[in-house]
């Protein structure tokens, strides 16, 4: 209130204009009296600000030196209302108006030290320019209309000449400081932009009522518009310095000035050649009239290139040179933008993360230049299907991203996922050759609880990536489920809660016999989506590496339960485990499982590890010494889902394998197909041409077991002989005999 209260205080100086009230002196020391609370409190409100905790070091050695600058206006309102009590007319310059002067550096000195949006060395050279341009068209006018003239005043006291002289010149430093600021982009928005006010209206006050003096002999009397000027600059001054003190934190966000002040230099050079022609109205168009019109169409056209050149060099910078599209740097400054933007339930905003799948092997098959087609293709479809005001945007190499604002709702971005999925199916004609790739797209949709860009970006991410794992060629909308690093978090604790889980397999004995195995399947109970089966997480767990400690349970518990099983007649029972690429990379895998052994009693000559094919496909040195220490050890080595992959056959040979499980794939239909038949029977004579045991996979009938029989293959599994089962399931099965060779009659 004692803020407003002031300030409404100011509008008692307009009340010798509108009445006449009053003799000079009457009305100079209202003017002073009603200046002095608003000058005072707001030097107050200034030092309680620069004291206060909370403020960025930066910006509180700003608002110092503003608070001198304060303190001497509030000195010089003080001696200026002490003089008017005294008798006679007051000196010219008199103390008062020293002090005033001498607050002016302190108040250029904080505009500048605001603090403002970083730039680096050429943006502040260009800064600096800009800055000096504008200022030097403003030094021409007030030369013109207020240096000159008082320069030029026959008579006049040399120290009142130069004083005179000094306040414009004063006014220019803070004109430069105002236009620095401006560009500059500052923060703490609203309390420089009060400050930035009032330092206008102050320079404009002084420059009319100097310009009406020298200019036209017009002396303003306290209580005219000149001093209506003052007392508004002196209150938004206080505006300023209040909001500022009322704001939380250190500053607010960084405001987009630049675009809307980049005309100052162009308006400063045409302000200056609008004064030139005005002072040369009078000469004759020859020589001086043409120069100046010359030099003015001479200015002006290279404004317009120079224009045109930064528009142009703003497209290349913020554009991707081979699609047209919008690059990373414009899509970021993008997405920071939209996430300013305040949240409104009625608008939904999204970003949409774009990966080619198959787009590796186009370009390493047929060249950079095919690979080049695709993508511009790519953004063709784009631009297609996207909306007016949507960006599309090449991030790099085959991704790109899709900016969707202010839809309104999320039915209409997944409806543009969709449609950007079938556009993106469209083959690319290359020549003579047909180019085939599709997209995998994650959505993200920004709410209040996103925190920044990159959080968006990495739902996005994990939603894209999530497709890639469920087959790629589709979207996905992110949910929590899909952060990867959640989710990691999750499984590696699911390990530590006890919530993992092991079912049983058994494999048997196709020709009856002796021997039976049993396959340890993990599973997930999960606490809120019930029991998952492997494929919803252990390809997570592979890329993130908690199949590492996943798999160590494994291996342990599944000893732990099998040591203790057997069957009527005594068979042995050999226990298969799946072991990861991860883990067989592991330097202490072989101390592990020795560990495992000793702790469970589990014989080593009765345990099976199953790999897949991608740890044959070309290991290294140190991953054969592993598994063949292994295989001395007596355990099995089992290659899984044989035929899938893109194994090389020298590595059977090589590598210590004992057992191959051709994949069910290759089991499917052999009863009634003789082509799929053969296929299956020449992967078993191979298997057997390199003596190893052969698994069938996925059997599912009794003619499916007869005919893996017929061609050679002694062992079977699948759902015709039983299902996965718990650990106490199958040792009941085992001691009641209900697995082995009799099970091949079903």
């Amino acid at each position: 209130m004692a803020v407003w209260g002031s300030g409404a205080l100011l509008g008692v100086i307009v009340v010798p204009g509108v009445t006449g009230w009053g003799t000079d002196l009457q009305v100079r020391t209202m003017n002073d009296l009603v200046f002095a609370p608003v000058t005072l409190m707001t030097a107050a409100l200034g030092l309680r600000l620069v004291l206060k905790g909370g403020l960025q070091p930066s910006e509180r050695r700003a608002w110092l030196v503003l608070e001198v600058a304060f303190l001497l206006q509030g000195v010089a309102r003080m001696t200026s209302l002490v003089r008017d009590f005294l008798p006679g007319m007051p000196p010219y310059p008199s103390v008062s108006d020293y002090l005033y002067v001498l607050a002016i550096p302190f108040l250029v000195a904080g505009l500048v030290l605001l603090p403002a949006a970083r730039r680096n060395r050429a943006e502040r050279v260009k800064l600096l320019i800009d800055s000096l341009i504008i200022v030097a068209g403003a030094c021409m006018a007030l030369w013109y209309l207020e240096i000159g003239p008082i320069l030029q005043t026959p008579g006049a006291d040399p120290v009142v000449i130069a004083f005179s002289a000094t306040v414009p010149v004063l006014d220019l430093l803070v004109l430069f400081a105002l236009v620095t600021l401006l560009l500059r982009r500052p923060k703490a928005g609203v309390a420089v932009g009060l400050l930035g006010a009032a330092m206008t209206v102050n320079v404009v006050a002084d420059s009319t009522y100097t310009i009406a003096y020298v200019q036209f002999g017009v002396y303003f009397q306290p209580g005219s518009w000149p001093f209506l000027l003052w007392a508004a600059g002196a209150f938004l001054a206080l505006l300023a310095v209040h909001h500022r003190l009322r704001q939380d934190g250190a500053t607010s966000g960084e405001r987009r000035s630049r675009g809307r002040f980049g005309w100052l230099p162009y308006g400063a050079v045409v302000l200056a050649y609008a004064l030139i022609a005005f002072v040369a109205r009078d000469q004759s168009m020859y020589p001086l009239g043409g120069m100046i019109l010359g030099g003015i169409v001479i200015t002006s056209l290279v404004i317009v290139r120079q224009m045109f050149a930064q528009r142009e060099n703003r497209r290349l910078a913020v554009t991707d040179p081979l699609t047209g599209l919008s690059n990373r740097a414009l899509i970021a400054e993008l997405l920071s933008e939209m996430l300013r933007q305040p949240h409104r339930d009625d608008r939904h905003s999204a970003v949409l993360l774009i990966d080619l799948d198959r787009f590796k092997p186009i370009n390493d098959a047929y060249g950079h230049e095919a690979g080049d087609a695709v993508l511009k293709a790519v953004a063709a479809a784009l631009r297609a299907v996207i909306r007016t005001g949507d960006t599309a945007g090449r991030l790099g190499g085959d991704e790109f991203a899709v900016l969707l604002p202010g839809m309104p709702s999320r039915e209409v971005a997944e409806s543009i996922a969709q449609r950007l999925v079938e556009a993106l199916r469209t083959p690319v004609i290359f020549g003579d050759l047909l180019l085939g790739v599709e997209a995998s797209i994650g959505v993200a949709f920004l709410d209040e609880t996103t925190a920044d860009t990159a959080q968006l970006i990495a739902h996005a991410d994990a939603a894209m990536y999530a497709v890639k794992r469920a087959g790629r060629g589709h979207y996905r909308v992110y949910t929590p489920e899909l952060d990867t690093r959640a989710r990691d978090a999750e499984l590696r604790d699911a390990v530590e809660n006890g919530e993992l889980v092991l079912h049983f397999q058994p494999v048997v004995n196709l020709v009856g016999g002796d021997g039976i195995a049993v396959e340890a399947l993990v599973r997930w109970n999960h606490p809120v989506r019930g029991l998952q089966m492997p494929g919803a997480f252990i390809e997570l767990a592979e890329e993130t590496g908690a199949i590492i400690p996943i798999g160590e349970w494994v291996l342990r518990e599944a000893c732990r339960q099998a040591v203790g099983w057997s069957t009527p007649t005594g068979e042995k029972v050999w226990l298969s485990v799946n072991v990861s690429a991860r883990q067989v990379t592991q330097a202490g895998l072989v101390d592990t499982i020795r560990e495992v052994l000793a702790e469970t009693g589990f014989p080593a000559d009765r345990l099976v590890l199953e790999l897949t094919e991608s740890v044959i496909l070309q290991p290294d040195e140190q991953t054969v010494a592993r598994l063949s220490t292994l295989r001395e050890m007596g355990i099995g080595i089992s290659v899984d889902d044989f035929g899938t992959g893109y194994a090389a056959l020298s590595y059977l040979r090589t590598l210590p394998v004992s057992i191959l499980k051709i994949d069910r794939s290759f089991v499917d239909g052999i009863d009634t197909d003789p082509d799929t038949y053969a296929v299956a029977e020449a992967l078993v004579r191979l298997a057997r041409a390199y003596r190893l045991h052969v698994v069938a996979e996925g059997i599912e009938t009794a003619e499916q077991a007869r005919c893996m029989a017929e061609m050679g293959c002694t062992y079977g599994q699948g759902y015709h002989f039983a299902r996965p089962m718990s650990g106490p399931a199958l040792a009941d099965l085992l001691a009641s005999g209900g697995v082995g060779s009799q099970m091949v009659a079903r």
